[in-house]
């Protein structure tokens, strides 16, 4: 079975020991991954990366990162996703979970990516936490946007609902494994279009627990791509869909979300 994983925050300090092996890991289950860039600085180590190894990332800021932007961070952002690694502009979006950044500032933020996308005519990818259907309303006031791909949906049916009206993406992680937090996300799962939902792991994040433990005690809880199998799995159990079938609707899915018929130079 092949698989493609829609976000591994590949360079999280987490997987700073073992990158390299843990991407050799992922190839070796079957799993093609994109690498997701959270700022300015890790837009520009993951294009490196990407470049050495024929992969290929995202070019964004994270609504954590919103408040600490210097002048010129939006120039700076632009250049970096017109490089041919960049599949994507992203992560951005709203998080009002942790307010790591004011509110004001998020909102900013990611309207200047809404409009750097559609510039560049990029596909979005897109963080939504906590929000109450505000980034549907700010992607929607924004006009035609290119393929969007809603990230780690957790939200409510009505946010659902509205996403995919609009024609977005919807990323699903190891979340619906869990049993304690995933209930209500399993039950939203079957109400996915096939042609539309998308698998994840959210490396190094959400571990799925119908995963094995780690070997190491560092191991342990830290997510790989390796591991989307797992998410494949409990994604189909939700809809009662053969995972291999499965595997490769959403392989299909995410090539056409991050337009990745084409080959890199």
């Amino acid at each position: 079975m092949k698989y493609l994983d829609i976000c591994v925050n590949l360079l999280n300090a987490q997987f700073k020991k073992d990158r390299d092996s843990v991407v050799e890991q992922a190839f070796a289950t079957g799993v093609e991954f994109l690498v997701t860039a959270t700022d300015l600085a890790s837009t520009r180590e993951a294009i490196a990366y990407c470049r050495t190894q024929g992969l290929r990332c995202t070019a964004g800021v994270h609504p954590h990162d919103a408040g600490e932007l210097a002048s010129g961070w939006l120039g700076e952002l632009a250049s970096l996703a017109r490089h041919a690694e960049v599949c994507a502009v992203g992560e951005t979006g709203l998080d009002f979970n942790r307010n790591y950044s004011p509110a004001a500032a998020q909102r900013k933020v990611f309207a200047a990516q809404i409009e750097l996308a559609q510039r560049l005519d990029k596909p979005l990818f897109v963080h939504d936490r906590d929000t109450n259907g505000e980034v549907l309303e700010m992607l929607l006031a924004a006009g035609p946007l290119p393929p969007t791909t809603v990230h780690c949906f957790t939200g409510s049916a009505e946010e659902l609902t509205g996403f995919i009206a609009a024609g977005f993406f919807i990323g699903i992680t190891g979340w619906v494994a869990d049993q304690a937090r995933g209930g209500s996300l399993r039950e939203l799962v079957p109400h996915i279009p096939a042609e539309q939902l998308l698998m994840e792991t959210d490396a190094p994040f959400l571990r799925p627990h119908n995963a094995p433990a780690g070997s190491q005690s560092r191991l342990k809880r830290r997510n790989e791509p390796a591991l989307l199998p797992y998410v494949c799995e409990a994604i189909a159990q939700c809809r009662e869909e053969s995972a291999e079938e499965l595997a490769g609707i959403c392989r299909l899915n995410a090539q056409r979300a991050f337009r990745l018929d084409t080959a890199l130079p």
